[in-house]
């Protein structure tokens, strides 16, 4: 059992977007937004805390959060926009959900950092795109994605996990709000 305490947040604070921003900066802004959200989540807790699933019934926890925001990241403006290789993060064939699971030798620090890595990655995709520019892979039915439609669906992606990331960070040490 690891105890080390989870790295602090790289910022101390989000930056809400401009109220009257265009649309690209509006949605990257967001997006930001949330990512730090779900950093701000796990900062200052120890891997234990982290691996905990503290909300009963489920499985779901701080450090698998944050792996399967590593995959999300990968899988929409890596693989679906830019269409780079289909190759999972942590899920593999035999484990395709292997974001969630994770064994002792596994740190929140490393998450964090393939995270940042990940979310680098994305950036670099979509940069210099367009927002009604599709991307190589298709949706159900043949039709392509915009890099819009990606942006849209990943600010909903990091809201729903920020709202579980809320409940798991309470269950753990009472913490609220950010």
């Amino acid at each position: 059992m690891t105890t080390s305490s989870v790295p602090p947040a790289e910022t101390s604070a989000r930056t809400e977007p401009d109220l009257q921003a265009p649309e690209r900066a509006m949605l990257e802004g967001w997006l930001e937004y949330h990512r730090e959200t779900l950093a701000q989540k796990c900062s200052g807790l120890t891997d234990e805390e982290v691996k905990r699933a503290a909300v009963p019934t489920s499985e779901l926890t701080l450090l698998g959060l944050q792996r399967h925001l590593s995959e999300v990241e990968r899988w929409w403006f890596v693989t679906v926009f830019a269409g780079g290789t289909d190759e999972g993060v942590y899920g593999t064939e035999e484990d395709p959900d292997g974001d969630f699971h994770f064994g002792p030798q596994d740190t929140y620090a490393e998450a964090l950092a393939t995270w940042r890595g990940e979310v680098a990655a994305a950036r670099a995709a979509a940069a210099g795109h367009a927002l009604d520019e599709l991307g190589v892979g298709t949706a159900r039915g043949g039709r392509h994605f915009s890099l819009r439609w990606i942006y849209t669906h990943m600010i909903e992606e990091y809201a729903r996990h920020n709202g579980h990331a809320d409940l798991l960070r309470e269950a753990i040490d009472g913490a609220t709000g950010a």
